[in-house]
């Protein structure tokens, strides 16, 4: 049995697959769901008949099309084949940490992941307040409630796909802060192209946290290396750390090396 049709017993997994194929192919029908997922007809129709009271999907004859929302799930509904891998990441990004620091967090399921790792470490507790800046409302929402954490929710408009802020009023406050560390999830990572993400606007302010920062922690699965998407975040070079799974393309791993990038594998 297939890693994605273990997945399939969970509901949360089976939308995440059948949102990705349909961010790629538009269209999605009853058969050929069931086929991808190994379950029956009669559960995809109940799956595209909640997706589309959501409004993640749009039901047409036989099936379901995409609309015009951003594929990528909100954190509550994802339940991702890499959430082991992320747990890995997020502890190796934690302990780079040091008590006292600034530590500014763009959203996303790796980075939500880290803070709470972060938060959750005892002796940071322990040796007074950190800081916690972030544009990602789901880790805001957590991170105020650790009596230990100081949590900086940035305004702007707000992304249901990701929980996210961006736009001026995110990047104006960003402009009269300095952190010590940025920890950036992206969708992209490689030594020629840099880091990128999909969306212009979600880029702009990963770019500004990172301009404000001492130093910058990448926390990316390894699917993620060698991969380009739309929007440029910055060039390898800026990367500080990269925590990253192992197995992950040997030949990007020694490219990011050779950039200055200090790689962590888990």
């Amino acid at each position: 049995m297939t890693e994605e049709s273990d997945l399939a017993r969970n509901r949360a997994s089976r939308w995440s697959i059948m949102l990705d194929r349909l961010a790629t192919t538009g269209r999605l029908g009853v058969g050929e769901a069931s086929e991808l997922l190994g379950v029956s007809e009669a559960t995809i129709r109940r799956d595209f008949s909640e997706l589309a009271k959501r409004q993640l999907v749009a039901r047409n004859h036989g099936g379901v099309v995409a609309t015009n929302v951003a594929y990528e799930l909100p954190y509550r509904y994802r339940s991702s084949m890499a959430d082991d891998d992320r747990t890995r990441i997020a502890e190796a990004a934690a302990a780079l940490v040091l008590p006292g620091q600034v530590i500014g967090l763009n959203g996303g399921t790796t980075t939500t992941a880290t803070s709470r790792a972060i938060t959750a470490r005892e002796d940071l507790a322990a040796d007074g307040e950190i800081t916690i800046v972030t544009n990602a409302l789901n880790i805001a929402t957590e991170a105020v409630l650790r009596p230990h954490v100081q949590c900086v929710s940035l305004g702007g408009v707000a992304r249901p796909e990701s929980y996210e802020v961006t736009g001026p009023l995110a990047t104006l406050v960003l402009h009269q802060l300095w952190l010590d560390v940025a920890i950036v999830g992206v969708n992209g990572l490689s030594a020629r192209e840099g880091a990128t993400c999909r969306h212009e606007e979600e880029a702009a302010i990963i770019r500004t946290m990172i301009e404000r920062s001492k130093q910058v922690i990448c926390v990316a699965t390894g699917d993620k290396l060698g991969a380009r998407t739309f929007a440029s975040i910055c060039p390898a070079e800026r990367i500080d750390h990269l925590i990253t799974t192992v197995g992950a393309d040997r030949g990007e791993v020694d490219a990011l090396r050779e950039a200055g990038v200090e790689i962590h594998q888990v």
